[in-house]
């Protein structure tokens, strides 16, 4: 017996859900094509913008969290930009990759200051290549807020519901917003874009963070020329609070399409996304540190769980467990209830419903 893990999401056609996220694994049609060939539903490309915006990466940008004991990473960081190669080589990118792996889910990263004609420049020449899908960055952590683009746009919810409506304006392909954890309520951000015309969202970035302090130079990690600034945190340690915000979105926004993000290293870590609202999972740091051969196990987990579990689509887990959840109140009434119903269980009248010996059995401490 076997699972078909496709899907069908704002048009596009998945053949399975994971998706790589924007960043170094999808940094040009070399990295990317390994990607499809390793087996990944969909790439999201590293954000690019025109050529003019000025990029300038600087090395070391990554930090890594380990666990006391053990050494794992659980914790990543990372100070990297965008992408810094000139605009014109992603349209040839984006070209050969649509050429070369026609059914394979191909979307582009977008990130501009605050100006319409940019956005909707740089959108219509990625439709223009084949993309099928765009991605609008409104949360890149750091670096691009200092001059008012990434987080410091998604954090404007106004900004956010305008520039998607720019780009969906100019555009006739499917539009998702990423957006920035780093906010009070994932939520607000999470409904401008959609009121903007967004046909989904991605959730979530990383989270701004400081990774730690370097025990024998007493200066931030990572360290460039014997400075630092704070980073984005992501890996492992992010899940819950991606899983939580997944949830809220997918509670406010009932039926919006959601890409889910934060922390994937096995399969079931990509499942409880689905589970939550997420119709795709994008993978970026866990790509980075175990290698884009992870969605093997990615791929086998998710059959065997949909066989086991008698899911027959892809779109049959997507929400199932967001019908758990409720509120503190509801939970105090359920145990009330269920207090209500054992003490009434113990009275005299419902003696004689089995046999004696099972009754006294019943409310026997010891047995």
């Amino acid at each position: 017996m076997s699972a078909n893990l496709s899907i069908e999401v704002n048009g596009m056609h998945f053949p399975n859900p994971f998706v790589i996220g924007s960043g170094p694994p999808g940094t040009n049609a070399h990295v990317i094509g390994r990607a499809f060939e390793a087996g990944w539903g969909g790439v999201v490309a590293k954000t690019c913008s025109l050529t003019d915006t000025e990029v300038i990466n600087v090395s070391p940008r990554y930090g890594k969290l380990r666990a006391a004991k053990s050494n794992e990473v659980i914790g990543f960081q990372n100070i990297e930009l965008i992408s810094d190669r000139p605009f014109e080589d992603w349209e040839a990118d984006f070209r050969e990759l649509k050429k070369s792996y026609p059914d394979r889910m191909l979307i582009a990263s977008l990130m501009e200051c605050y100006d319409e004609k940019r956005w909707q420049e740089l959108a219509k020449r990625c439709v223009a290549t084949g993309v099928d899908g765009l991605e609008l960055n409104f949360s890149c952590p750091h670096g691009h807020p200092e001059t008012g683009m990434g987080a410091a746009m998604g954090q404007n919810p106004h900004m956010v519901e305008e520039v998607t409506r720019w780009v969906k304006r100019a555009v006739h392909k499917p539009v998702w917003a990423k957006l920035t954890p780093n906010i009070t309520d994932i939520r607000v951000p999470a409904k401008a874009a959609f009121a903007g015309g967004a046909d989904g969202v991605s959730a979530i970035n990383t989270i701004l963070s400081i990774i730690g302090i370097d025990p024998k130079t007493l200066r931030p990690v990572p360290t460039v020329e014997g400075f630092s600034v704070p980073g984005g945190y992501s890996a492992q340690a992010v899940k819950p609070i991606a899983l939580r915000m997944v949830m809220e979105i997918a509670t406010a926004s009932p039926g919006c399409t959601i890409s889910g993000i934060g922390g994937v290293w096995k399969s079931f870590d990509a499942i409880e996304f689905l589970l939550l609202g997420a119709s795709t999972v994008q993978v970026c740091t866990g790509a980075m540190l175990l290698g884009q051969e992870m969605v093997a196990e990615l791929i086998e987990g998710l059959a065997k769980f949909m066989i086991d579990h008698k899911f027959a689509t892809v779109r049959d887990i997507v929400g199932h467990s967001l019908q758990y959840f409720t509120t503190h109140h509801h939970l105090v009434e359920l145990q009330a209830q269920k207090r209500a119903e054992r003490e009434a269980s113990n009275r005299d009248l419902n003696w004689g419903k089995t046999r004696i010996q099972d009754e006294t059995a019943r409310i026997t401490s010891n047995e």
